[in-house]
């Protein structure tokens, strides 16, 4: 391990949470600043932010107990394994690799577009999980999310493996 990761390891659970918490914040300003409106799988992605910063935040909390640090670390790998997953879902379905949940409005919404654009007073395109809104350097927000998903895990599971302080 080298020198520059050990304080964040040591630290991990306030890390992944902070980590989280900027996730979401990223998320918000693209919803709000940059009018890119969620789907019903960005929300999904958003709700694995919200439980690793609850899961980091109580780990934090716990972390004067040095038997709690490896489980804490193990709980939010699988918080963030999961993320990964449904970021690859979201972006397999963007690219058409397979279909989108059915909740999605370019896949089958129950409510029609046109339902939603008379109750929205016209003017807003509902989103769809299958179209990526923002792209950068060939990957969508989901495509981006998954790498980032990923790179939490890893670092989750070099906490756990982590020799005890």
């Amino acid at each position: 391990m080298t020198g520059a990761l050990r304080p964040i390891l040591a630290r991990w659970p306030l890390v992944a949470a902070l980590a989280s918490a900027a996730m979401l914040a990223a998320a918000h300003a693209f919803e709000r600043f940059g009018g890119l409106p969620p789907c019903t799988l960005c929300l999904r992605q958003r709700e694995v932010y919200w439980v690793a910063l609850a899961v980091g935040l109580i780990g934090f909390a716990l972390s004067r107990w040095p038997a709690t640090r490896r489980w804490v670390a193990l709980a939010l790998a699988a918080v963030f394994l999961v993320g990964c997953g449904v970021a690859i879902y979201h972006a397999g379905a963007e690219w058409k690799f397979w279909p989108g949940p059915a909740a999605c409005a370019s896949t089958g919404a129950t409510v029609s577009a046109d339902d939603l654009m008379a109750a929205l007073g016209g003017g807003v395109k509902p989103p769809a999980c299958d179209e990526a809104l923002w792209v950068f350097l060939g990957l969508s927000m989901a495509g981006w999310n998954a790498l980032i998903s990923l790179a939490l895990v890893a670092f989750s599971l070099a906490a756990a493996r982590r020799p005890a302080a």
